[in-house]
């Protein structure tokens, strides 16, 4: 193998897994630290740059960062990353002389923004101290598209979006709110110089099998349901409610619905538990709330007398596997179960709407009803129409949005500048500096701490099921949260080995914990990979390989299983292991470069 080039700025970003899986590339291991530090503040911000929402995400974020959290390697649960990033929302204090400020003068640019969502409300962020003329049109009269809409508030305060929001709008775009978009035609000729669409996917699918359209009176199509209890237009439900699927939105339909009188209510899925798209927690919060989740049925009729809905019929299923792994449904041959119920709330899935696209203007569809886009610049195939969030490549959840709108934005700051939006797109900023401070001194906590996840407090279940707005959650409180922060493992700190310094004297290897580090003679990386100490299997993840030694021998560690302990660079007698710490910064528009 080749030596490893450390000063590509791909290699540590991907060692840093938590980093390297959000999608909006925040640097996890640097907030954490900074909220053992006591930095709230600090911490809030370079959140704030990177996912624009810490208290928003803090609260509903899908959590990529998590399940490739590494201390999930050596204990059986992740660090808290996601209720951390709330702690640093909830400790921050007043930030506003932190936050950018409205330019006073403009550059001259128009850029329209259909959609006041998490997508739209980012390049928002993003152009608007740039100098841009933004118009954010949306048909709600507050800002902030489903996240406000759809999250119910037992999750999600309303003075959170608020708060979240106001950072954005304080920078002057133009909010027309209560403005539906009708024609993209009519704003391609507005005179705008680019158009952003994050109007989401703001249709949810429904369920045509017997019995839907006559017992329509008491069947609701799950996003809506929540948006009207969201805005106060529902305030009840019946005694006995079925919630039909499985992901995070018929989580929040069963949950809303046992703070809206529902007594009996049950979650009714096709696949199995494990299979079911809504994320582990969210399902134990709604088992927790005395709501059962029954698998393997597959809805059949809606039973109705003269149009009163009075239950459900479902076929019993079960999945079979074929010799590649590919499951099926089949019937199990049991009687029909039934259900009785008074309401029904369809949470099957959410599709893409736009009945305001024309079809004659040269913008591409794809065989799902999506535009066809640029997944780097998410510009359309009209060239100064791009798109976000949801509405670009299907529902998905918030920090997406938040990543498709950092991209927009520099796109559309590239394309008003005359420059080539895929050509002249900045790099990362990227450091990686010695956090040594003495012999055996460093400028970071690298104890391993053994403690397990800290648990995250909860309201009082009756107390929170009688008020559809009391948050459940309680958040960490300052002593919990440092305790979880102690958790991280500093995956961003790098060992950065000097061969020239090495004498060989495996001081190293000896100490090493988790037999990351070998000596040994090069080889191609398939057979090296099978005789390190600890044998290598993670194929994705990098070996860190050294240049030819005294010995002729070669450095090989494991990228893969490395704790960052650091006591490889206390060990070593002459300091060839020194522990660096490595930033990296997702480049936004604010960096690209001024027009030619």
């Amino acid at each position: 193998m080749q030596p490893t080039d450390i000063k590509a700025p791909d290699y540590f970003h991907k060692v840093v897994d938590c980093q390297w899986a959000c999608p909006a590339h925040t640097p996890v291991p640097e907030y954490i630290r900074l909220i053992a530090a006591e930095r709230y503040a600090d911490a809030f911000m370079i959140n704030w740059k990177s996912n624009v929402f810490p208290g928003i995400l803090g609260r509903t974020c899908d959590r990529p960062c998590e399940p490739a959290c590494r201390r999930g390697r050596v204990e059986e649960e992740p660090v808290a990353i996601c209720r951390l990033k709330r702690v640093a929302a909830d400790f921050k204090g007043d930030v506003s002389d932190r936050m950018p400020r409205a330019p006073a003068t403009r550059n001259g640019k128009r850029i329209a923004l259909v959609g006041a969502g998490p997508a739209s409300m980012t390049v928002a962020r993003d152009l608007a101290p740039l100098g841009y003329e933004l118009d954010v049109f949306d048909g709600e009269r507050k800002a902030g598209g489903f996240i406000r809409t759809q999250i119910p508030k037992f999750r999600l305060p309303e003075e959170v979006i608020d708060e979240e929001i106001g950072y954005i709008t304080d920078l002057g775009p133009s909010m027309r709110l209560g403005e539906r978009v009708d024609s993209l035609n009519a704003l391609l000729n507005g005179g705008y110089d680019a158009i952003f669409v994050g109007c989401g996917a703001p249709r949810g699918r429904d369920l045509p099998i017997p019995g839907r359209q006559e017992a329509a009176a008491n069947i609701h199509i799950g996003i809506d349901w929540l948006s009207s209890v969201s805005f106060g237009h529902i305030k009840s439900i019946g005694r006995r409610v079925i919630v039909l699927g499985g992901g995070n939105t018929a989580m929040d339909c069963c949950r809303s619905a046992r703070r809206l009188g529902g007594e009996d209510v049950k979650v009714i899925v096709r696949s199995g538990f494990e299979e079911m798209k809504a994320s582990p927690w969210e399902k134990e919060d709604a088992i927790r709330e005395d709501i059962p989740i029954l698998n393997f049925l597959v809805p059949k009729e809606f039973k109705h007398d003269n149009g009163r809905l009075y239950g459900m019929t479902f076929e019993k299923v079960k999945a079979e596997y074929d010799a590649r792994g590919r499951r099926r449904l089949v019937p199990t041959g049991e009687p029909d179960a039934f259900f009785e119920c008074d309401d029904v709330l369809v949470a099957v899935g959410q599709e893409n709407a736009f009945p305001w696209i024309e079809r004659d203007i040269g913008l591409a569809f794809n065989d799902w009803g999506l535009p066809v886009l640029d997944e780097e610049t998410l510009q359309s195939s009209v060239p100064n129409v791009f798109f976000g969030g949801d509405s670009a490549f299907g529902p998905k959840n918030i920090i997406w949005a938040v990543a498709h709108g950092h991209q927009a934005a520099i796109s559309i700051h590239l394309l008003c500048q005359g420059l080539d939006i895929k050509a002249d797109r900045p790099p990362p900023r990227v450091t990686l500096v010695s956090q040594k401070m003495g012999i055996h001194e460093w400028s970071y906590d690298n104890a391993v701490s053994p403690d397990l996840r800290f648990k995250v407090p909860h309201r009082e279940k009756q107390a929170a099921l009688t008020d559809i707005k009391a948050e459940v959650e309680l958040g960490f409180d300052l002593k919990l949260a440092f305790a979880e922060a102690q958790r991280c493992l500093n995956c961003d700190v790098q060992t950065v080995f000097t061969d020239t310094l090495c004498i060989e004297c495996d001081a190293c290897v000896d100490i090493c914990p988790v037999d990351c580090i070998t000596f040994t003679a090069n080889g191609e990386e398939a057979e090296l990979r099978t005789r390190l100490n600890a044998p290598a299997h993670d194929l994705d993840q990098a070996l860190y390989v050294s240049g030819v030694l005294k010995t002729g021998r070669i450095m090989a560690k494991d990228e893969d299983v490395c704790l960052h302990c650091g006591m490889c660079a206390e060990r070593c007698p002459t300091g060839a292991w020194d522990m660096q710490r490595f930033f990296f910064d997702m480049a936004q528009a604010e960096n690209a470069c001024c027009s030619k």
